[in-house]
């Protein structure tokens, strides 16, 4: 009975996942490049290299913070996190910012997409202003 059951979850979990492969991203997705804090403190920017995100190959990103007044933050603990929504996968490196160069600009490294579809990237601030989420959605 008990390997019944297991079995049971495993096929519905599987079907679950199965379905969202097909589902389509929501309408309604920002995908610009600007965008304000999740509790409006911040607003951030992302500049990969070149103007394009390429699928698989490990990309230098710049990433710039300012407060929602325009001042830079350059004194700021963040952390990168990101997936699939519809894949339920993260990314498939751990990005991290690594150095801050000044004026509001942080060196991400290890940003890395391997396949196309409907990418979510967030980054954590944690700055004197708070602490605060920037959500960057990505369509490649």
């Amino acid at each position: 009975m008990r390997i019944h059951q297991t079995l049971l979850a495993t096929i519905g979990a599987a079907l679950l996942t199965g379905c969202m492969l097909f589902a389509r991203p929501p309408k309604d997705l920002d995908y610009s490049r600007t965008r304000a804090s999740e509790g409006g403190r911040y607003r951030a920017t992302i500049h990969p290299q070149g103007d394009t995100i390429p699928q698989g190959k490990l990309q230098r990103w710049t990433l710039h913070v300012e407060t929602v007044a325009g001042a830079p933050v350059d004194s700021a603990a963040i952390t990168v996190d990101g997936g699939m929504p519809q894949h339920g996968h993260g990314l498939p490196t751990k990005p991290r910012v690594t150095r801050a160069l000044g004026h509001g600009d942080h060196v991400v490294e290890g940003m890395k997409f391997n396949m196309g579809g409907w990418w979510v990237v967030t980054f954590r601030v944690h700055a004197d202003a708070g602490t605060d989420s920037v959500v960057f959605n990505l369509k490649l």
